[in-house]
């Protein structure tokens, strides 16, 4: 099986290497050999897994892992893949929670450590179990694959479209047999691509993500013209706020651009945020949050632009960039931010083509063994160093300072201190890249000296500052000078109320200046630029919101 798995999971990495050591030697030349050394991170691994629309034949795990035991890992991958093997690890001592186990999870076998020689205690048993996988039927799943070149921005903006979005696909390239023979059924070619073969077999060629929206199943027109709350934007505060509001009895709207999470769903790994105390990931995260939005029946559109907000009493419009519009009672801009674009001779070319914005950790398999740039310093390039690190022979930070001290927490930084393949280059910018049809080299500056180096990679990951993403409101709300809106007491000007202000008290605390707009999360002026606060602000901003409408 070209593309099945067998994954191991041990939180002693002594251990873990000899077991993958083992299995590579009888079992390398037929399946992908996966190590991890936390039940967290071998999870993440299995959805990774997943999205590519590959399998796993079986799983092994340590019964005595910290922070997530053998079984409990198991049990949680048992919702990934159902029909993997599964086979606990224990020592002597761990005889009887073994025997349960195999009621818990359904348990096929349980192997006692250390096992030797592996040809009389290990390999039978799995050979066995292999065996059972491949004459196990299989659940016939509806499978959309994408089409497309190695090195082309459309390509990965499609790709990177639908893993944002937690859409599964298998990813085929044109110039190889299978994807050929996809173009050549759908009476396309090479020049058509990206093309994305839909799972009721339609092909659709160079798809804007609209259309790749409606035809995957996602929403993309409102069910109906007035709400109670429409958030725009639908990061951690959006997301926040349309869970809080929907659960409270709200009718609730959800507006999003491109795709749920904002950059936080776009983050390998959230290591401070409350209640996950081994980490998440953005994804999981933003999987979490939008099931528990539409449990409580909020509807969320994805791919619709907001391009303006009109007044008229006693509801907003919210105008869409195809002229159509929608009314709510109130509203929470939660547009968050963007990151800044890298301001270097040869980038802009090669942007989607080995220079990317945020984590994009749908390329992170491909940066196997190679030498790969982070430029910036803040928490999310550390959580992209180290997500990296994992695949790369050596990952290069570049940051403008003397040090990590200043933007980044603490915990990342002892982290990337202590991964031998990361390594920190201060004072040092990106003056120039290039590349024919994709990024080849890097020209390097160091701030100090002045002295200007070329290295040679092809793949730079940006995480530089962000820009509130609030153009689309021109002069409707009020904006500080970098164009974050402006919220409750800093409208106040020597106590006055902004200019056309109607009501008869004081802008709520994350009320904008336009009464019944709210804004939380990242884009507020003032906010603190975390997870934890833009949620906390998104359920915040329904409180006030009962407070608009009960008052009116």
């Amino acid at each position: 099986m070209q593309n099945a798995a067998i994954l191991t999971v041990d939180d002693d990495p002594s251990v873990s290497r000899s077991v993958a050591r083992d299995l590579r030697r009888r079992y390398g030349d037929r399946y992908r050999v996966i190590r991890a050394e936390s039940g967290s991170t071998a999870l993440d691994a299995l959805r990774e897994i997943k999205l590519r629309g590959e399998q796993v034949a079986v799983l092994l795990a340590d019964y005595r892992m910290p922070g997530m035991n053998g079984i409990e890992f198991l049990e949680a991958a048992m919702d990934v893949f159902p029909l993997a093997r599964r086979v606990l690890l224990t020592a002597y001592a761990d005889t009887d929670a073994a025997i349960n186990a195999i009621n818990i999870v359904d348990l096929d076998h349980y192997l006692l450590k250390p096992w030797n020689p592996p040809e009389e205690k290990l390999y039978p048993v799995l050979d066995a179990l292999l065996e059972a996988w491949l004459t196990t039927p299989a659940v016939t799943m509806p499978e959309t694959k994408v089409v497309g070149h190695r090195w082309s921005a459309r390509s990965f903006a499609v790709r990177d479209f639908l893993a944002r979005n937690l859409v599964p696909y298998r990813w085929l390239r044109a110039d190889e047999a299978e994807g050929a023979r996809l173009l050549a059924a759908a009476g396309l070619g090479e020049a058509d691509v990206p093309v994305v073969i839909t799972t009721d077999g339609k092909a659709l060629a160079r798809p804007t993500e609209t259309d790749l929206a409606a035809h995957v199943g996602m929403a993309t027109t409102p069910a109906s013209d007035l709400y109670d709350l429409a958030v725009i934007g639908g990061g951690p505060a959006g997301l926040g706020a349309a869970v809080y509001g929907a659960s409270e009895g709200l009718r609730t709207l959800l507006v999003e651009q491109r795709a749920t999470g904002g950059q936080a769903g776009q983050s390998s790994r959230i290591e401070n945020y409350l209640g996950f105390p081994d980490g998440v990931s953005g994804a999981q995260l933003t999987d979490r949050a939008r099931r528990q939005a539409q449990k409580f029946n909020a509807e969320m559109l994805t791919t619709r632009e907001v391009v303006g907000l009109e007044r008229q009493d006693p509801v907003t419009l919210l105008r869409f960039s195809d002229d159509t519009a929608v009314a709510a009672h109130t509203v929470v801009l939660a547009t968050g931010v963007s990151y800044r674009l890298l301001d270097a001779p040869g980038l802009a070319d090669l942007t989607g083509r080995g220079v990317f914005y945020g984590s994009a950790a749908i390329e992170a398999p491909n940066c196997s063994g190679e030498e790969i740039y982070i430029v910036g310093g803040a928490n999310s390039a550390g959580q992209g160093a180290v997500y990296f690190s994992r695949f790369a022979r050596r990952v290069h930070i570049l940051i403008r300072g003397d040090d990590l001290t200043r933007s980044m927490s603490r915990y990342l930084i002892d982290q990337i201190e202590g991964i031998a393949n990361i390594e920190v280059h201060p004072n040092t910018e990106v003056v120039g890249g290039e590349g024919r049809d994709h990024l080849e080299r890097l020209t390097l500056c160091d701030r100090r000296s002045g002295r200007v180096a070329t290295v040679p990679t092809s793949w730079l990951f940006v995480f530089i500052g962000a820009e509130p993403r609030t153009d689309w409101l021109g002069d409707v709300v009020a904006r500080d000078g970098n164009g974050y809106v402006l919220t409750g007491s800093d409208l106040l000007a020597d106590g006055l109320r902004p200019a056309g202000w109607a009501p008869s008290r004081d802008p709520y605390h994350l009320e904008s200046s336009m009464p019944g707009v709210f804004a939380a999360g990242d884009v507020r002026a003032g906010s603190v630029k975390r997870v934890a606060s833009a949620v906390g602000e998104g359920a915040m901003a329904v409180s006030l919101v009962h407070r608009y409408l009960e008052g009116r």
